[in-house]
């Protein structure tokens, strides 16, 4: 009789899923997740409104400076100031993006949707990698057409029309874009949200102070390394001195930090128990 019970019952499908299933997935945990939105919402605000703030106060002490300073006036970096308070925003949504399902224990249940790692690790950072090139470009470009307004009239200004500062500006949004990889590969590595969370201000923070007390020659060769140093060459119009790579350089720099770590990431987490 159970035999007969047996084969009266279809046999369930195989479980399948595609890459791009997951990155639908991806997609609806991020944006369902209330700390995403804020965070974002921070960045834009910060990276937006502090450098509208910061650009009125150099606006108003312009006439005061000395020549040399009039004459080296950088209004594109001037605009783009708020992307480098900005940066820390979008490396805490990086963090999160990952360190998040091991606080709350979520990383089980995808583990389990989703037995390849690397595929769930490939989707996160496809999603996420998407997401902060798009609100990295929208802030700087409105912080920079801001900004032009605000010291327009009151020193000089930079258009769209110059290479130089369409570069900068579209420099800017792919600096975050690589410091929010950046900070997801460090949250694979360290799964740890406040660990992960200092580890990325250290490096973009306390590395350049340790490095501006070496002597020099030592402070230029390392700091040209740095992230934060990277960054100021990366939403400048005009050529950084002390050694400083070319903007495409760095940028292909950062996005090499980003893709080892992200690597190492990989391969613990196929490793490592959740």
């Amino acid at each position: 009789m159970s035999t007969a019970f047996t084969k009266t019952l279809a046999p369930l499908p195989p479980g399948r899923y595609g890459f791009w299933g997951i990155v639908r997935s991806e997609w609806t945990k991020l944006r369902s997740v209330r700390s995403t939105l804020w965070t974002l919402f921070i960045t834009v605000f910060i990276g937006v409104g502090l450098g509208a703030i910061v650009t009125s106060a150099r606006a108003s002490r312009f006439s005061s400076r000395s020549v040399a300073a009039q004459l080296t006036f950088d209004p594109t970096r001037s605009s783009l100031s708020g992307l480098l308070f900005a940066q820390l925003a979008i490396g805490v949504l990086g963090v999160l993006v990952v360190s998040a399902e091991y606080s709350t224990g979520t990383i089980r249940d995808s583990f389990a949707a989703v037995p390849r790692r690397s595929w769930l690790l490939a989707a996160k950072v496809a999603v996420f990698a998407t997401i902060t090139l798009v609100i990295g470009e929208v802030v700087s470009f409105s912080s920079f057409l801001i900004g032009q307004q605000i010291l327009s009239g009151k020193t000089p200004t930079a258009s769209l029309s110059d290479p130089s500062a369409l570069r900068a500006i579209f420099g800017g949004g792919l600096y975050l874009f690589a410091l929010g990889l950046i900070a997801l590969g460090l949250a694979t590595i360290i799964r740890h949200t406040p660990t992960a969370i200092s580890a990325f201000v250290g490096i973009l923070l306390i590395l350049p102070i340790l490095a501006s007390v070496l002597p020099s020659s030592y402070a230029d060769d390392i700091g040209r390394f740095l992230p934060a140093d990277i960054g100021t060459v990366m939403i400048s119009a005009h050529r950084e001195g002390n050694g400083a790579f070319n903007p495409w350089v760095g940028f292909a720099l950062l996005c090499g930090y980003a893709v080892t770590l992200l690597i190492v990431g990989g391969v613990l987490l196929v490793r490592r128990d959740a």
